[in-house]
C-alpha cells in the first residue's frame, strides 16, 4: 500500500475519533487536524513501519582493529505501543570488530529506523542489537538506552522524573569485567 493511500485511510479514522470526542471538526483549528495526524504517523513517527531498512555497507576490518568502537548519545524518538505516547532518549552502542566494520553514521540510521514505529523500549534495544550482530559478524556488542516515557509522565502515575534504562550486552561486554567497566565508564 502506498503512503498516500495509508494517509487517506488514517485521516478518516482520526476524523471519526475527533468527532466521537465531541469536538467540532469544522472548527478552524481542527479542520485539517485528521490529515496532519495521519501524515505525521505515516511519514514521521511511524515511518520505520513503511521505509526500507537503511542501507548498511560493511567493510572488511583490514586494519585488524580489535578495540571498542563506541557511538554515544544517538537520539531515540519512538512511540510506546501501549498508549501511543512518545518516549524520547538516547542510545549508546559499542562493538569490538572482528572481521567487519561499518561507517559510524549508520548506527544513528539503524536506531532511528527501528525507533520509528510503536513498540516498547526493551524490544527496541534487542532489535538494534540483533541487527548489528547480523551485519557486523560479531557478538561483542553493547546497546544501552535511556529514555523518558510520556505515558508515565502525563498519564497514569504522572511520574515526571523517571527514566527507563535498558541494555543488551553480549560477548566480551557481558563476560569480561574490564570491557564492561570500560563501556560503562565511557558512557558515564
Amino acid at each position: 500500500m502506498r503512503n498516500s493511500t495509508r494517509i487517506k485511510k488514517l485521516e478518516k479514522v482520526f476524523e471519526s475519533m475527533i468527532v466521537k470526542m465531541n469536538l467540532d471538526i469544522n472548527d478552524d483549528s481542527l479542520k485539517n487536524t485528521p490529515h496532519r495526524i495521519a501524515k505525521m504517523f505515516v511519514n514521521e513517527t511511524c515511518r520505520g513501519l513503511y521505509d526500507k531498512a537503511p542501507k548498511i555497507t560493511v567493510f572488511d576490518n583490514q586494519w585488524k582493529y580489535d578495540w571498542m568502537v563506541l557511538v554515544k548519545d544517538i537520539a531515540v524518538k519512538s512511540l510506546c505501543e501501549h498508549h501511543f505516547q512518545p518516549f524520547i532518549g538516547i542510545c549508546h552502542i559499542a562493538y569490538i570488530p572482528w572481521q567487519k566494520i561499518i561507517w559510524l553514521s549508520k548506527f544513528s540510521r539503524i536506531v532511528d529506523w527501528f525507533a520509528r514505529r510503536p513498540q516498547v523500549q526493551e524490544k527496541l534495544t534487542s532489535q538494534v542489537y540483533e541487527y548489528l550482530k547480523e551485519k557486523l559478524w560479531t557478538e561483542d556488542i553493547a546497546v544501552y538506552m535511556k529514555a523518558e516515557h510520556l505515558c508515565m509522565k502525563i498519564r497514569g502515575v504522572n511520574e515526571h522524573k523517571s527514566e527507563t534504562i535498558t541494555s543488551k550486552l553480549w560477548g566480551s561486554f557481558l563476560t569480561d569485567d574490564k570491557v564492561r567497566q570500560e563501556f560503562y565508564s565511557v558512557i558515564g
